[in-house]
């Protein structure tokens, strides 16, 4: 289990966010970057579970400046919940707020620091790579990731689509493949949020195997 703590923006903005660390040492720590129903259930097990392949994790409350402990679950009025919230966000302020994330981790001596993201998160993987001192990201369904195409990352990115997603057309998974050939990218015959357990577009297959892929070029990356 993990526990809450607090992160400090450079804007003066102070965060929650929510981290565990493995019971072994760590050479390496990962920013767990939230969709938008907040620092829900889903993310913290997903923090969790990479803390059990030997990561420390943390995941930064990234609604916090629009309105603290959003924790959102699917049902219909939770998801126009997360989407009038998601209409209030700052992409600016949330590069931040990842970057005391950052911060936070680099103090337990790490080797090196990755971010992962989903959805809203997988575009905010996308800018942590091309602004923040990190040392790679991987970004799951970023449906924003072509309004960046401009922005090239500075460290190795690996990216994860659904060839049945409702929300990101193929032609925009094209236009990063083609703008960016030094990305890996990965296309899945799922729909949206194919990782997420209980989704439309959830694959259980299809999560495993991205999950794989993750956890070898992380591994690759920051050790």
């Amino acid at each position: 289990m993990g526990e809450i703590v607090r992160l400090h923006a450079k804007d003066g903005h102070t965060l929650d966010a929510y981290a565990v660390q493995p019971g072994v040492p760590v050479t390496a720590g990962l920013v767990i970057v939230q969709e938008i129903f907040g620092v829900n259930a889903h993310i913290r097990e997903v923090a969790e579970r990479y803390a059990d392949d030997g990561f420390v994790t943390i995941a930064p409350a990234l609604f916090d400046r629009i309105e603290p402990g959003v924790d959102l679950g699917y049902e219909a009025a939770d998801m126009q919940r997360g989407m009038q919230l998601a209409g209030k966000f700052d992409s600016e302020r949330a590069v931040d707020d990842i970057a005391a994330a950052v911060d936070w981790l680099r103090g337990f001596n790490v080797r090196g620091v990755g971010v992962v993201g989903y959805c809203l998160g997988g575009t905010l993987a996308w800018l942590s790579a091309a602004r923040l001192p990190i040392d790679a990201a991987v970004g799951y369904y970023g449906g924003q990731i072509t309004r960046y195409l401009g922005e090239r990352p500075k460290v190795p990115v690996m990216l994860h689509f659904g060839e049945q997603d409702a929300h990101i057309p193929v032609s925009d998974v094209d236009k990063i493949a083609e703008a960016h050939r030094e990305v890996q990218i990965h296309r899945y015959p799922a729909g949206h949020a194919f990782n997420r357990p209980g989704s439309a577009g959830y694959s259980a297959s299809c999560a495993m195997r991205a999950r794989e892929r993750t956890l070898a070029f992380l591994r690759e990356h920051l050790r």
